[in-house]
């Protein structure tokens, strides 16, 4: 195979070949010996942006897209992968967006590093878990705020999934998740577990047409911004980036442990999702659902300052504006 032979000297991939491979691992037709190497090729040699964008291409192509919406739609997922056992944020922050008046495709799945994820998190809080794509539209315009389950969405990767096991190493789909949202957003806030993803995750954003995103990772290895130190920070705008360090400090945010936002298991992350929703819970907890808001909404509202976003983040959290979206899950 030409392509194992170009990953083995260490030679990256044009956009034809990076598709045509991509394309031949989900529709199973690339042999099982032969994916594990292309995986394994593209992770020893180091994936470009390219190669991951192509490799998110080739997967919405086999996946159950979203179709026909309108207007602008954001996305608050972290890759995962942080180890740290902390609370849900990006689920409580895409709540908030929702009841501030903004549209929201929340794309997650089930917990795999965290004590819970978006998933467990939706599903204990009552909401529908599983939204058929034709359903999407509707679910948008009720509650602005939609769940689209990964599995339900993206079936060509139940053929990928064996294979990751057996590799037992990380690859580029460890990363590709939060690009994988079968309804497009135009606006995302996507958390990686290391710096060195930062740059290359956003220049994948920016050649995925977004509108405007932000990647960050946050002090205490966390794949979201924290209240714990300076965060790595890039923004994303219409196809290009800008590299920036955003110290929570700075805007008034005092500085936090990362014992402070650990939670034991599924049972107490979904309490304190519950209090956080209604603007209660501990102040570090609090802090870092304000930092990300603030961040997702100086995305989503043309000229609102980062100053005035972050202002607007607190003032919803003081007031625990997201309790009417979580009343209507009937566990207020």
């Amino acid at each position: 195979m030409e392509i194992l032979e170009i990953l083995a000297q260490g030679r990256n991939l044009s956009e034809a070949q990076a598709l045509e491979a991509f394309r031949a691992l989900y529709d199973g037709t690339m042999p099982p010996s032969c994916a594990g190497a292309f995986l394994m090729g593209l992770k020893t040699k180091g994936e470009t942006a390219l190669e991951i964008a192509c490799g998110v291409a080739a997967a919405l192509e086999q996946a159950r897209l979203v179709e026909n919406l309108a207007g602008d739609r954001i996305d608050t997922c972290g890759t995962g992968g942080d180890n740290t056992c902390s609370f849900n944020c990006s689920t409580v922050v895409a709540l908030y967006l929702a009841a501030l008046g903004h549209k929201v495709v929340k794309h997650g799945n089930r917990a795999v590093s965290s004590a819970c994820g978006s998933a467990d998190v939706i599903e204990a809080l009552g909401m529908q878990l599983t939204v058929e794509p034709g359903a999407v539209e509707h679910e948008l315009a009720a509650r602005n705020f939609v769940f689209l389950f990964a599995p339900n969405f993206h079936p060509a990767f139940s053929r990928i999934m064996p294979i990751r096991r057996e590799l037992g190493a990380r690859t580029l789909f460890n990363l590709m998740g939060p690009l994988l949202n079968p309804a497009r957003p135009t606006h995302q806030l996507l958390g990686v577990p290391l710096s060195r993803f930062v740059p290359l995750m956003a220049e994948t954003l920016a050649l995925t047409g977004l509108k405007r995103g932000a990647v960050v990772h946050g002090a205490g290895g966390f794949d979201e911004i924290t209240p714990f130190g300076p965060a790595d920070l890039v923004w994303v705008r219409e196809g290009w980036t800008r590299k920036d360090t955003f110290d929570p400090e700075k805007y008034g945010f005092p500085r936090r442990q990362p014992a402070d936002v650990v939670v034991g298991g599924k049972a107490e992350a979904v309490a304190v999702a519950r209090g956080l929703l209604a603007g209660k819970g501990p102040a570090a907890m609090k802090d870092m659902v304000a930092l990300n808001l603030g961040v997702a909404l100086h995305l989503l509202e043309e000229g609102l300052s980062l100053d005035q976003a972050l202002d607007k983040a607190k003032t919803a959290l003081a007031e625990g504006a997201a309790a009417k979206v979580f009343a209507e899950t009937g566990h207020a």
